[in-house]
């Protein structure tokens, strides 16, 4: 089983509609890679005058023999 990242996955959004749906985006793309482990979830928010900017980002493994 590898024990470094290998896959980085950047999920982001900034209109309100899609970043209250972002959980859900995150959720399903998860189920939809079950040879996938998570190492780390890193969750932030940025704001601009406007605009707010929500990320979520998944620092993976592949495990190859699980796809």
């Amino acid at each position: 089983m590898p024990d470094s990242v290998n896959l980085v996955k950047v999920f982001s959004a900034t209109k309100f509609r899609h970043r209250d749906a972002l959980g859900e985006r995150v959720t399903t793309w998860i189920g939809a890679h079950p040879g996938i482990r998570i190492r780390k979830a890193v969750v932030s928010l940025t704001s601009g005058g406007k605009f707010h900017c929500l990320s979520i980002v998944l620092l993976c493994d592949e495990q190859p023999d699980r796809a």
